[in-house]
């Protein structure tokens, strides 16, 4: 490549063209002018004909308060990091060479796997410069989410106002309440405008769990859910309900870098426009929402990416319910409805390797604490009152534990199968 002939003549100048400036410079600085003429006013910069405007070179238009935040992702960065446990559900001997292994996330110190995503939030609004000290985080949760933001607010020193929709229940509002945190209810398909307006409205931050969660997540380091499963126990199937889509992307974006050969499976509730729009390739497909609290959302999510999901089961939420039920007895640890919608996925692809004379590893997410849910989930009366039979599908549930057979309730009618090439790809 050629030297330019301005930079020829710089280069060789020497001593004696810098000697030169700089004697030029100090006249014009005794005289009280730039070298280019131009008049130094009282802050040193030049000004006149030969510079720009003085509206055109600003400084700390926006603020820069490095301290505050540094120290803020210090004590972030300074928290205890430990994997959280693997359980394994027995399976019977028909199914004999296939495990079944549950991530317990309840174990956080917020309750729920939202405490990984509440802690990547954080972070990365911190890093972007959106967070100042005297302004309040808002965000717009069915619950688990807020919880976790909420204990983080608390951690920083932050105010926090959670958005959540009107029936959320009284044991998550109780928990946000109790770390410090402000409520706002609002129906379920406009929690995010409004969590938006309140943020406007009290000079505050939006956190937006559902544009950002696939965003925050470092779905490259080994520090996360993703790095722990996939070195833990390398499954074939990862079955996980969508909230915001923000997991399961980083899941699959950690076992592409890594070169896992895990495939990504979401299962969701009924009533939930994940399902119709990542099977009909369509982000603009709407819903009237979910029954089953943390998945599934009236509308497709920016953080949901369809290519990323290489399959998709619909769940009545009946058969959630009455897995969830079941699963509390074999696990140990009463989970949360979510916990149920993946854990059924999880079984169907089982025996589905079974009919195939194949076996495998598959690997879902007891996602929060059933003692979140005992007013609703765990209560027959509430879901008496919401038209939620789960009890025929209890036997069915706990016969396929047993036996490996599963055998549906006779009064319940299959759904019609939905069209289009990638149903259960």
């Amino acid at each position: 490549m050629g030297v330019s002939r301005r930079a020829v003549l710089l280069a060789g100048a020497g001593t004696a063209a810098a000697t030169a400036s700089a004697a030029t410079a100090g006249a014009a600085g005794a005289a009280g002018r730039s070298p280019a003429g131009a008049v130094v006013d009282g802050a040193g910069r030049a000004s006149g004909t030969a510079d720009i405007g003085r509206g055109d070179d600003l400084s700390d238009r926006y603020p820069d308060e490095r301290g505050w935040v540094n120290a803020r992702i210090r004590q972030i960065r300074a928290l205890p990091y430990k994997p959280t446990p693997m359980l394994e559900l027995e399976l019977p001997t028909r199914l004999r060479g296939s495990r079944l292994l549950v991530k317990n996330e309840s174990v956080h110190p917020s309750g729920s796997h939202k405490h990984r995503l509440a802690e990547a939030l954080y972070l990365n609004a911190l890093a972007n410069g959106w967070l100042v000290h005297d302004s309040p985080v808002v965000e717009a949760s069915s619950g688990s989410t807020a919880i976790s933001e909420a204990w983080f607010s608390k951690l920083l020193g932050i105010k926090f106002v959670a958005v959540v929709p009107s029936g959320t229940t009284a044991e998550k509002k109780k928990a946000i309440l109790e770390l410090g945190g402000e409520i706002v209810e609002a129906t379920g398909a406009t929690i995010s405008e409004r969590a938006e307006q309140e943020a406007r409205d009290r000079h505050g931050h939006f956190m937006d769990q559902f544009t950002y969660a696939e965003r925050a997540y470092d779905w490259r380091g080994d520090h996360g859910m993703a790095g722990e499963i996939l070195h833990e126990s390398d499954p074939d199937w990862f079955v996980m309900g969508a909230g915001t889509g923000g997991t399961a992307a980083s899941l699959a974006r950690h076992a592409r870098y890594t070169g896992h050969r895990v495939r990504v499976c979401v299962t969701d509730p009924e009533n939930s426009a994940f399902f119709p729009g990542w099977r009909d390739n369509d982000r603009t497909v709407t819903a009237t929402g979910s029954r089953i609290e943390g998945i599934g959302r009236p509308k497709v999510e920016p953080s949901f990416l369809f290519p990323l999901v290489n399959r998709m089961i619909r769940v009545p939420d009946p058969v959630s319910i009455a897995t969830m039920r079941v699963a509390k007895e074999r696990l140990g640890v009463a989970p949360g409805g979510s916990t149920g919608t993946g854990l059924y996925g999880a079984l169907k692809i089982l025996r589905e390797l079974h009919r195939r004379h194949e076996t495998g590893t598959v690997v879902t997410v007891l996602c929060d604490s059933g003692e979140r849910y005992l007013d609703t989930y765990y209560s027959d009366a509430w879901l008496e009152q919401q038209g939620i039979d789960f009890r025929p599908w209890v036997d069915t549930v706990e016969r396929f534990f047993e036996t490996g057979h599963w055998t549906p309730p006779r009064s319940w009618r299959k759904p019609p199968t939905p069209r289009g090439l990638m149903w259960n790809m």
